[in-house]
């Protein structure tokens, strides 16, 4: 028989967990959720007596996560990785799991209807919200979106699930929930509100107003690197722990989690956590999504395509580091709206974090999904510039190693394994253009990514171009090396 986490060498659960009621769904139980907002709900039913429990779902895919999490009492192990040691602790706050594939969808709206649900979160990843990351408008020619709207009883989207569920309490007299993404987008609890509100104004007028009066989609800014979760990491896991735990999840010590405090049916009280609750998160968000989330997208493209399989690796590399800090610092912060942050401070420790050895977060992981991560990481900070005449030539070398490595070929001409909801547009471009300034173009002519304006910007493309082609003929470590010195 499997032993129990119970008996794991880490901080354990002595809480009673019996007296937790399932007040938040979670949908995405991914390892994200697993090491950031577990964690914070894990330490207030430790240190507070807090009665905050959870239940997570499974929309699609993730079967055997659910599965594992049910078989061992839905308990699962939380390490913190550093260079000097790794410390682990067992987070018990899950009431339930559930997989709406496997287990039903009737028992996700059960689950989701229950009277004393007041949060629905979600980390689903930015294609889970179904939306344009160009406009952060609702897609209504998603597959997804289609389809549930076609068959609105059973919907299979994020959107379409939690409009499905508000309509039942709604039917049923229920007090409606507040819904909170924890996703990485400027302005998410915005993006989350109106494409929840847009699929609902499809279906019916009267219960998306009935939404729009009484649900509430309150911004949040999450912060921890998460690597995914490899044989390696449970094996490490195991050791450290003494208990082997197929849902354990690795991550670094430094936490952080910024909250718009607007919720219509309570919340926790999650500062007790070290949480930080505010009234305007958007300020934080741009910093996070623009000198973390953008540096560290520049060293995903270009590290990879240089040979560097994880961020730590680039971090040894001196022009590495230099590009990626002077593109927090000189590029990414004079657009941030932040007040009271030290942000030469931020960008220091942000370097600091990223040359943590234990981490081992994979290039390649980072550089999924680059379509919905663009606008936001980078594009944004682009047109700040354009409007202000100031210089981003490290931000067109993103753009440019984004561009390289959509290509599909790495340096080596080996194929590179690339992953995005917009694949086939993205492939479809590079295929119908010659290489050179052409796929640059072609590239810069996804109006999904680029919007309408970019590529009529003949200095931006200028400046894209250049940087594309001394990727093609230096390679990444020596274009990286050429733009890190020092600016003249």
């Amino acid at each position: 028989m499997e032993k129990s986490l119970l008996t794991a060498k880490a901080t354990l659960p002595a809480y009673n967990r019996n007296r937790l009621t399932t007040r938040i769904v979670h949908l995405g139980f991914g390892a994200f959720h697993r090491a950031h907002q577990g964690v914070y709900a894990d330490i207030l039913a430790a240190e507070h007596n807090s009665d905050w429990g959870y239940c997570e779902i499974n929309l699609i895919g993730g079967e055997q996560q659910i599965a594992d999490l049910n078989r061992q009492d839905r308990l699962y192990t939380v390490a913190e990785m550093s260079a000097e040691a790794w410390r682990a602790r067992v987070v018990g706050v899950v009431k339930e799991a559930l997989h709406a594939q496997v287990d039903g969808f009737e028992r996700v709206m059960d689950a989701l209807c229950q009277p004393q649900v007041a949060i629905v979160s979600l980390t689903i990843t930015e294609k889970g919200y179904c939306h344009s990351p160009a406009t952060g408008e609702l897609a209504l020619d998603n597959p997804f979106i289609v389809a549930d709207l076609q068959n609105p009883h059973q919907p299979k989207s994020a959107p379409g699930v939690i409009v499905a569920a508000l309509a039942k309490r709604k039917a049923a007299g229920l007090n409606a929930f507040s819904v909170m993404s924890c996703d990485n987008m400027p302005e998410n609890g915005h993006v989350t509100r109106n494409v929840v509100l847009a699929y609902a104004r499809a279906l019916d007028a009267e219960l998306a107003q009935w939404i729009e009066q009484n649900v509430t989609f309150p911004s949040t800014m999450v912060d921890r690197i998460v690597p995914a979760v490899t044989a390696e990491t449970l094996d490490k896991i195991e050791r450290i722990t003494g208990v082997r735990d197929p849902a354990g999840v690795a991550c670094e010590p430094f936490r952080q989690w910024v909250i718009e405090d607007n919720f219509v049916a309570g919340r926790p009280e999650w500062e007790k956590a070290g949480a930080e609750l505010v009234k305007d998160v958007v300020p934080f968000e741009e910093m996070k999504l623009r000198m973390l989330n953008g540096s560290h997208s520049f060293l995903a493209y270009l590290g990879y395509l240089a040979g560097y399989q994880h961020i730590n690796d680039c971090m040894e590399d001196a022009h590495f580091r230099r590009a990626a800090h002077a593109l927090m610092l000189n590029e990414q912060a004079p657009t941030l709206k932040v007040q009271g942050v030290d942000l030469a401070n931020y960008a220091n420790l942000l370097i600091e974090r990223y040359s943590n050895p234990a981490l081992r977060h994979r290039t390649w992981q980072i550089a999924m999904d680059g379509s919905q991560k663009l606008p936001q990481r980078w594009l944004d900070a682009i047109r700040w510039h354009r409007a202000n005449g100031s210089r981003y030539e490290l931000l067109t070398l993103g753009v440019a190693g984004w561009m390289r490595y959509v290509g599909g070929v790495d340096e080596q001409g080996a194929a590179i394994e690339v992953c995005d909801p917009l694949l086939d547009s993205i492939q479809h471009a590079v295929r119908a253009s010659e290489e050179g300034d052409a796929r640059v173009k072609a590239l810069l002519g996804l109006k999904a990514i680029f919007g309408e304006d970019l590529a009529k910007e003949a200095d931006f493309v200028a400046q894209v171009t250049e940087a594309y082609k001394l990727l093609l003929a230096k390679g990444a470590k020596a274009t990286v090396a050429q733009y890190a010195q020092p600016r003249g």
